[in-house]
C-alpha cells in the first residue's frame, strides 16, 4: 500500500459518510457508505479477500475521498445519488433507473395523495424520499385514516360516489360532497404530518386507541398503536435530498493559523450530484470573505459556470450578473450549510491527522510556533512547567508540578511538593513556596529553567510565583502566565486584560491540556495523603512498632479502644514484653517498672 494511502487511512473521520475510491486516471471505481467511515474503509485493506473481484478492486485504488453525514440514513441516499452519476465499475447495486420511494401530491382542483418511484416536480409536489417502502406505506394508510383523501387515479364526475365513501375513506368530490377549498384544507393537514407537525394526528390517534381498548377490541388498538410509534418517530424529510432545493452550489469555509478549506457542493434537481473541498494557504492573513472568494473563482475554474443561485455562510463583497447571493438563517438550506461546513472542518483536521502521523515533531513545533506568537515570546517554548495547589480548608496542603518536552509530557520529572512554610489555606504562599523550591534547586544543580512557566491560578497566585523568581533574580529569563480558573483566560505578569488567543486553537488547547494534567497529577497525589490519614493511628506515633506489629494487635484484638483496655500481659503475649512496655508508655501515659511491670500514672 502507498504511504499516502496508508495516512489517509489513519485519518480518517469515525463519522457516518459516504467514501470513493479512485484509480490512477482519476476515475472512480467503487462508492460506499458507512456508518463509521473509518472502521468500514480500513476493512477493506486489513481484511483477507476471498473473492477475486475484490482483491483486484483494492490493488487498484489509489485515492480515496468522502463526504461526512449526520446518520446513516442521509448517507444511503447520498450514496444512491453518487452510484447513479458516476455509475462506477464495481458497484453492483442502484445502477439501475429504480430510486427509493417518494411521496407525491398532484396539482389538480381535487388532489391525489400516492407514492412514486419516478417524482416529476413539474406536476408533482413531492416529500421525501424514504428508505423503507413499509414506512412510505404505512404513513400513506394514516393519512387516509385521518383524512378522506381520494386514492383513485382518475377524479370521474359522475354525481354517484363509489365504495371508498360509504366506508368514510374518501370525501367523494367527484359526486360534490366537498368544497375545493376543505378540501385542500384536508390536504395542508396530511402536508403537515409529512414534515412532522403531527401533534393533532397524535391526538386523534391516541383517542381511537383509547376508544377500541375501553371496547375490548384490542387488535384494532394495537394497530392505532404502531402507527403512533411510526409518526412519533418520522422525521420528515432528508437533508441530503430535498425537491424544493433545486440548481444551487453551497459553499463553506474552515481554516486555521495556516491554511483555509473550503467546501463545494452542487445541488441539481434536489441532490447532492458533486462534492469537493479546496484547500487554500493563507500566507498573507487574508480575511475569510477573500478567501472564499478566491475559492469560489477556482472552483469555478475547474467545474464550469456556478449555479444561479449560491448558498454561504456570510456576505462577500463581488457582484456576480445572474447569480443569487443567500446567506441562510434557518431551515433545510441552512441545514445544507452546516453540512458543508461539517465536511470542511473534516478535511481540515484530516490534514493536521496526517501530518501528525508522517512527522510528529514537525506537528508539535508548529503548534509551539503558534503558542510562542500567541505569548509574544522571543524563544520557542519547548520546555513547559506547570503547577497547581491543592487543600481541603487548608488541610493537607499539597501543590503538584508537570513537565512538558516539545509539547509533550515528560513524566519523570513531575513532582509533588508538601508544603512546609505555610499553614493554614493561603494559595498565595503555597504558591510562593513551591516556585522558590522548585527553582532555588535547579540553580543549585546547575540545571536548565524552562521556557514557560504556567500558573493555574489567579492573578494573586501569577504574582506570587513572580515574587519567587525575583528573589531568585530569573524573573527576566523565563515567560510566567497564569491561567484563570473561571474563564480560563490566559495573564501575563502587570497586564490587567487578558491575552487574546482564540478558544479553539491549538495553542489554547495545549495550555488547557497541560492544566488539566497538572491538576489530575496534584488531585490524585492530595487524595493519597487524605487516604493515608485518614486510616492514621496512635500506634504510628510510636517508635519501634512497625507495620508488622500494628497488623498482629489489630488482628488480635480488633481496635485500638480494645488494646487500650488490655493488660500489659494481654499485650505482651502477642508482641512480647519489649514492645508493650512501648505501647503502654506511649498511648496509656503510664510508667512500667522495669523489675516487677507494675504500672504508675505519669502525671
Amino acid at each position: 500500500m502507498h504511504s499516502s494511502l496508508l495516512l489517509q487511512l489513519k485519518s480518517l473521520p469515525e463519522k457516518p459518510g459516504v467514501y470513493r475510491f479512485f484509480d490512477e486516471n482519476g476515475i472512480v471505481l467503487y462508492v460506499g457508505k458507512a456508518k463509521v467511515l473509518k472502521k468500514r474503509v480500513s476493512s477493506y485493506f486489513t481484511k483477507t479477500h476471498q473473492d477475486p473481484r475484490m482483491r483486484i478492486l483494492v490493488s487498484k485504488i489509489c485515492d480515496i475521498q468522502f463526504t461526512v453525514v449526520d446518520t446513516e440514513w442521509e448517507a444511503l441516499l447520498l450514496e444512491n445519488s453518487m452510484i447513479k452519476q458516476f455509475r462506477p465499475r464495481y458497484n453492483a447495486m442502484l445502477k439501475d433507473d429504480k430510486s427509493y420511494p417518494w411521496l407525491a401530491i398532484s396539482k389538480e382542483e381535487f388532489p391525489r395523495l400516492y407514492y412514486t418511484r419516478n417524482p416529476n416536480p413539474k406536476k408533482e409536489e413531492l416529500f421525501g424520499p424514504y428508505s423503507s417502502l413499509r414506512f412510505m406505506h404505512t404513513l400513506l394508510e394514516t393519512l387516509f385514516t385521518l383524512f378522506p383523501i381520494r386514492t383513485c387515479k382518475i377524479l370521474q364526475k359522475t354525481g354517484r360516489p363509489c365504495l371508498q365513501y360509504h366506508i368514510k375513506k374518501c370525501a367523494a368530490p367527484c359526486a360534490g360532497h366537498i368544497s375545493p377549498e376543505e378540501y385542500k384544507e384536508n390536504i395542508l393537514k396530511a402536508i403537515k404530518i409529512v414534515k412532522g407537525n403531527n401533534s393533532e394526528a397524535l391526538r386523534q390517534l391516541k383517542v381511537e386507541m383509547m376508544h377500541y381498548a375501553e371496547i375490548w377490541e384490542f387488535e384494532k388498538a394495537q394497530v392505532i398503536k404502531e402507527r403512533i410509534e411510526i409518526l412519533e418517530s418520522y422525521r420528515g424529510k432528508s437533508i441530503v435530498v430535498n425537491p424544493e432545493i433545486s440548481f444551487c452550489d453551497v459553499f463553506s469555509l474552515a481554516e486555521n493559523e495556516s491554511d483555509a478549506f473550503v467546501n463545494f457542493m452542487r445541488i441539481m434537481e434536489g441532490a447532492i450530484v458533486q462534492t469537493f473541498t479546496l484547500e487554500i494557504k493563507n500566507n498573507l492573513n487574508n480575511s475569510k470573505e477573500e478567501l472564499l472568494a478566491m475559492a469560489m473563482a477556482e472552483i469555478e475554474k475547474r467545474f464550469g459556470a456556478l449555479s444561479p443561485e449560491l448558498i454561504l455562510p456570510y456576505s462577500i463583497d463581488i457582484q456576480k450578473e445572474k447569480t443569487n447571493f443567500t446567506i441562510p438563517l434557518r431551515g433545510d438550506k441552512k441545514k445544507l450549510l452546516e453540512l458543508s461546513l461539517k465536511n470542511a472542518k473534516v478535511s481540515m483536521l484530516e490534514k493536521l491527522k496526517r501530518q501528525e502521523l508522517a512527522d510528529p515533531e514537525r506537528h508539535q513545533n508548529r503548534i509551539l510556533t503558534a503558542l510562542q506568537k500567541a505569548l509574544g515570546m522571543q524563544k520557542l517554548p519547548e520546555t513547559i512547567e506547570c503547577f497547581d495547589n491543592s487543600n481541603t480548608q487548608g488541610d493537607e496542603p499539597v501543590a503538584a508540578m508537570v513537565h512538558f518536552k516539545k509539547g509533550k509530557p515528560d513524566k519523570k520529572e513531575y513532582r509533588h511538593f508538601n508544603i512546609k512554610t505555610v499553614i493554614g489555606p493561603d494559595d498565595f504562599a503555597s504558591m510562593f513556596e513551591v516556585v522558590q523550591r522548585r527553582y532555588s534547586r535547579l540553580l543549585e544543580e546547575n540545571k536548565p529553567l524552562p521556557d514557560l512557566i504556567i500558573i493555574d491560578g489567579g492573578k494573586g497566585q501569577l504574582n506570587a510565583a513572580h515574587q519567587a523568581l525575583i528573589e531568585l533574580k530569573i524573573q527576566d529569563k523565563i515567560m510566567l502566565i497564569g491561567i484563570a480558573k473561571r474563564l480560563e483566560d490566559i495573564y501575563r505578569v502587570g497586564e490587567s486584560l487578558p491575552l487574546f488567543i482564540d478558544k479553539k486553537s491549538e495553542a489554547q488547547k495545549l495550555l488547557q491540556r497541560i492544566r488539566d494534567e497538572v491538576h489530575r497529577f496534584g488531585i490524585t497525589h492530595h487524595r493519597k495523603r487524605r487516604s493515608k490519614k485518614s486510616i492514621h493511628s496512635e500506634l504510628d506515633d510510636i517508635k519501634g512498632i512497625g507495620a508488622t506489629t500494628k497488623e498482629k494487635l489489630l488482628k488480635h484484638f480488633k481496635s485500638i479502644t480494645k488494646i487500650k483496655s488490655a493488660t500489659f500481659e494481654e499485650v505482651a503475649e502477642v508482641i512480647g514484653k519489649a514492645k508493650a512496655k512501648l505501647i503502654k508508655q506511649n498511648i496509656f501515659g503510664v510508667f512500667l517498672c522495669p523489675i516487677c511491670f507494675c504500672t504508675f500514672l505519669i502525671l
